[in-house]
């Protein structure tokens, strides 16, 4: 019997060589051709049918939003923009041991107990490993159907059996194994094609399908990189193992916005919902300490307040060390730079160390003149004014430009109770006239030399 040709296919781009490289032809990538059995000849040498012709309609007509159906959990629902949608595929990836299987056990539950029929098939672990989880957290009640397997045809065959079914939770993609496919379970092949099988089955079933996906050393979605465009909504839970917190963030979302932030704290009883996330953050703030400074963000939607913390270190031993967590490292060497150039403040011989406190981690370009501020604290040893929050992007030339949302950015500041912020000066105009509940006083600067000179004159003031 002649030995079935080997082909390699790259995870990232779903390229095609006969034998295996280092880099990708394709896409450039590094390490990521995976062996595959290629097709038989006889599926090659097969001719398409002739399909029938496909309708073409205009883009303007009357389109009814998807109907949702709320999991019961405020915070899940957020991201997911309202509920899930029918027949939508929802991929849920995270580190190991961050919660993925207890925050979709949860929902599940929550789910169950509406009424509405709830599937969870799990491939990592056994039925009593479940159900002691649930027993934890008081979720042993719910009448979820719960199921160990990792073979597709038999996955397939009961859900064709128990037809009905609102929500199917698969942990993980990663674990299903399909016998017609020559690999081992896990590898790019299994994973793109039981997925499609799966995704095929959700959409003519008509049920909401969540697969969990595991993560790569880089924090990347493990698998052909096709899974995140056949799937719907893909959904990153991030924390830190040494922080309770956990950020259910949206990176695609078919049926809403992207970039919402759903925030969990993990407890001894499962995952619980942090409504009001901004005073969390700041609970343990101390505003008389140089070297911080509150920023006023936005994630998504929602605005989230939070502590940067900045330590500075003389350093004459060599080159001057940066270390960053929860920020683009890249982005705080060009603030460094800016304030050396443009504002005369000298930092290089210094090891800088920067933080973004609760293990919230930060992209908005808002976050620059927080940075800034605990950066010039740290500097002057003078703590900035605990009752001001920061926002606003800096360029290279040192000046300030507008972000967005700065009226939801006050008003979420007022409502944690501080009274001033600092803003770059074009946002004034239109922020002045609609003061946030509170009438937070506004300082306004053009430059960040500005701020640097302000923070420069408090010094003085309190030296006198």
């Amino acid at each position: 019997m002649a030995r079935p040709a080997t082909r390699y296919v790259c995870a990232e781009c779903g390229a095609f060589t006969a034998k295996w490289v280092g880099r990708c032809e394709a896409c450039g990538a590094w390490n990521t051709l995976a062996a595959e059995a290629a097709a038989p000849d006889g599926a090659r040498s097969r001719r398409r049918t002739r399909g029938r012709e496909i309708d073409f309609v205009g883009l303007a007509g009357d389109t009814e939003l998807p109907p949702r159906t709320p999991l019961g959990i405020p915070e899940f629902d957020r991201v997911l923009g309202g509920g899930m949608v029918a027949a939508s595929a929802i991929l849920v990836g995270g580190d190991p041991g961050i919660g993925k299987s207890t925050l979709l056990l949860q929902a599940a539950a929550k789910l169950a107990r509406t009424g509405k029929r709830v599937l969870y098939i799990s491939g990592e672990e056994s039925i009593a490993q479940i159900r002691l989880r649930a027993e934890r957290l008081g979720l042993a009640d719910a009448p979820v159907g719960l199921a160990a397997a990792t073979a597709l045809s038999e996955i397939l065959a009961s859900l064709e059996q128990e037809r009905g079914a609102d929500l199917v939770v698969i942990d993980s993609i990663q674990t299903i194994w399909d016998e017609a496919i020559e690999s081992a379970p896990g590898t790019v092949t299994q994973v793109r094609a039981n997925a499609f099988a799966l995704i095929r089955a959700a959409k003519s079933q008509s049920f909401a399908l969540m697969l969990v996906g595991h993560v790569t050393k880089d924090g990347t979605l493990a698998g052909p990189r096709v899974l995140e465009h056949m799937v719907d909504v893909v959904l990153h839970f991030e924390g830190d193992r040494g922080h309770q917190f956990r950020i259910l963030r949206g990176a695609k979302n078919r049926f809403g916005a992207t970039d919402e932030i759903g925030v969990f704290a993990m407890t001894g009883q499962g995952l619980a919902e942090i409504a009001n996330p901004s005073a969390l953050f700041l609970a343990e703030r101390h505003g008389n300490v140089a070297g911080s400074a509150v920023f006023a963000g936005l994630e998504g939607s929602r605005p989230v307040l939070m502590e940067v913390q900045a330590l500075l270190s003389a350093n004459g031993a060599g080159s001057a060390r940066r270390s960053v967590i929860g920020w683009d490292a890249g982005r705080l060497a060009m603030l460094l730079a800016v304030l050396d150039a443009r504002c005369g403040l000298k930092l290089g011989g210094h090891d800088v160390y920067l933080n973004v406190a609760g293990g919230l981690k930060i992209a908005e370009p808002a976050a620059d003149l927080a940075v800034a501020a605990a950066l010039i604290s740290a500097s002057s040893g003078v703590p900035t004014d605990p009752n001001r929050v920061f926002f606003g992007e800096i360029g290279l030339s040192g000046e300030l430009r507008a972000v967005a949302q700065a009226e939801l950015r006050l008003k979420e500041a007022a409502k944690l109770g501080f009274c001033s912020a600092a803003l770059p000066r074009r946002m004034a105009g239109g922020t002045s006239r609609k003061l946030p509940p509170g009438g937070i006083e506004l300082a306004e600067f053009g430059h960040l030399s500005d701020l640097v000179a302000e923070m420069a004159g408090d010094n003085a003031e309190k030296e006198r």
